[in-house]
C-alpha cells in the first residue's frame, strides 16, 4: 500500500521494503530496509517530513525521507499490524492489528496514548476524522465501529457488510465515511444520522482500497478485479472504470491536491495517473450525500431518498437528450472515456519506450568507447 503526497509517493511491498519515489527532476528515489516482513501500510505525515510504515513483523516504524533513511522502530502490537494513520496535526499516529486492537500514540516519543478494543477479529484499517476528535474502524468481524477519541467509546457500530471491511475513510467534511469489503460493495454513511447514503456494486471482486478526491466529490477504489473505478458522488453513479494493472490492485490514494493519483498492484507495478475530471467546476456543488444506490456500471437503481438537485450558479442545465436512449447515451459516453484514457496510456508508453532506448543507445555507446580504449 502507499500513500500520495504532492511531489513523491511512498509504497510498501511484500519485499519488506520501503520505496518512496521522487517527481521533483533530478531527485533520485530511496529504499529502505528495516522490517523483517511484508509491509502492509505506509502514510507520509501532514508536513512529508515523515514516513510511517506498519508490518506483519508486529511493528512500526517511522522514516526519515531522505539518503540516510533513517527509523526509529516500536513494538505497537503483539501480531501484525495492518494500518497506520497520522492525525491531521501530525502529532498522532493511529494503527490497527490483527491483535483485535486500535492504538493511538505520540509521534515525537513514540509514547502509547490509548487502545479501543471492541473488535472481535483483525482490524483492518483505522483513521482520525479530520478534526481528529474520532475515529473509524473496518474489522473482519464484518463491522465498521466509529469512536469517540476523548471518551474511548464506540459511538456506532455499523453492521451492513456482507463481508469482511478492508478500509475505511472519512469523507475531507467529516461528515461521511467510506467502507470498502470483501463483498465487493462500497458503502457511504452520514455519521450525523447514521444512515447508508450510498451503496455502490460496480466491482467483480473484493475491493481493497479507497480514497476521496480533495474537493470531496470523487471517491476512487481499488479491486481484486484489477481494476479502478471513479465514482461521481454527487451523482451517486460510476464515473470512469481504469484498466492498467494486470493482477488485483491493492492500493491506490490521490495526492494532496487532487492533480495526481497512484496505483500499486499484485503484478508488482506502481502507476502514476493524471486528474483530469478535477477540472470541472465542483466548487460550487458541495457533497451533502447523494442517495443513490449502483446496482452496476451504467444503471442506478430508484433513489433511497429523492433529493431535488439544483444547476450551480451560472451554469445551465443541459438539455435533453431525445433522439437517443439515456442508456445508450450512458454507455458511449464511457467508451469515449476509455478510449481517451487509453490513448493518454499509449502515450505514456511511447514515452518510455522512447527513454528505454536511449538508454540502450547510451550504454552502446559507452560499450564502443570501452573496446576502442581496450584496442589502444
Amino acid at each position: 500500500e502507499f500513500y500520495c503526497n504532492l511531489l513523491s509517493t511512498a509504497t510498501g511491498s511484500m519485499d519488506s521494503c520501503l520505496m518512496v519515489w521522487n517527481f521533483k527532476p533530478n531527485m533520485r528515489s530511496y529504499r529502505f530496509v528495516g522490517h523483517k516482513d511484508a509491509i502492509l501500510s505506509v502514510q507520509f505525515s501532514p508536513s512529508g517530513h515523515l514516513v510511517a510504515s506498519a508490518s506483519r513483523d508486529k511493528s512500526v516504524r517511522l522514516w526519515i525521507p531522505s539518503v540516510k533513511g533513517e527509523s526509529t522502530a516500536f513494538k505497537a502490537h503483539t501480531a501484525t499490524v495492518r494500518s497506520v494513520n497520522f492525525s491531521s496535526d501530525g502529532l498522532n499516529l493511529l494503527t490497527a492489528s490483527d491483535d483485535k486492537t486500535l492504538k493511538v500514540w505520540s509521534v515525537h516519543r513514540q509514547k502509547f496514548q490509548l487502545s479501543l478494543t471492541q473488535h472481535m477479529n483483525w482490524v483492518r484499517c483505522a483513521r482520525f476524522s479530520p478534526d481528529n476528535r474520532l475515529i473509524v474502524s473496518g474489522s473482519d468481524d464484518k463491522t465498521v465501529k466509529l469512536w469517540d477519541r476523548n471518551t474511548k467509546e464506540c459511538i456506532h457500530t455499523y453492521f451492513q457488510h456482507g463481508g469482511f471491511v478492508n478500509h475505511v475513510e472519512f469523507h475531507p467534511s467529516g461528515t461521511c465515511i467510506a467502507a470498502a469489503g470483501t463483498d465487493s460493495t462500497v458503502k457511504v454513511w452520514d455519521i450525523r444520522t447514521n444512515k447508508l447514503l450510498q451503496h455502490y456494486q460496480v466491482h467483480n471482486g473484493p475491493v481493497n482500497q479507497s480514497s476521496f478526491h480533495p474537493s470531496g466529490n470523487y471517491l476512487i477504489t481499488s479491486s481484486n478485479d484489477c481494476t479502478l473505478k471513479i465514482l461521481d458522488l454527487l451523482e451517486g453513479r460510476l464515473f470512469f472504470t481504469l484498466h492498467g494493472h494486470q493482477e488485483p490492485v491493492t492500493a491506490t490514494a490521490f495526492s494532496r491536491n487532487g492533480e495526481y493519483f497512484a496505483s500499486g498492484g499484485a503484478d508488482e507495478q506502481v502507476i502514476v495517473w493524471r486528474t483530469n475530471f478535477d477540472k470541472v467546476d465542483v466548487t460550487q456543488r458541495p457533497f451533502t450525500g447523494a442517495t443513490r444506490s449502483m446496482v452496476n456500471d451504467l444503471q442506478p437503481a430508484p433513489a433511497l431518498k429523492p433529493t431535488a438537485k439544483t444547476a450551480p450558479p451560472n451554469q445551465s442545465t443541459p438539455p435533453k437528450q431525445t433522439s437517443m436512449p439515456p442508456k445508450l447515451a450512458a454507455t458511449l459516453e464511457q467508451i469515449v472515456g476509455q478510449l481517451d484514457m487509453l490513448t493518454q496510456t499509449m502515450t505514456i508508453l511511447e514515452q518510455r519506450m522512447s527513454m528505454t532506448e536511449d538508454k540502450v543507445k547510451e550504454c552502446l555507446d559507452n560499450q564502443h568507447k570501452l573496446i576502442a580504449r581496450h584496442a589502444e
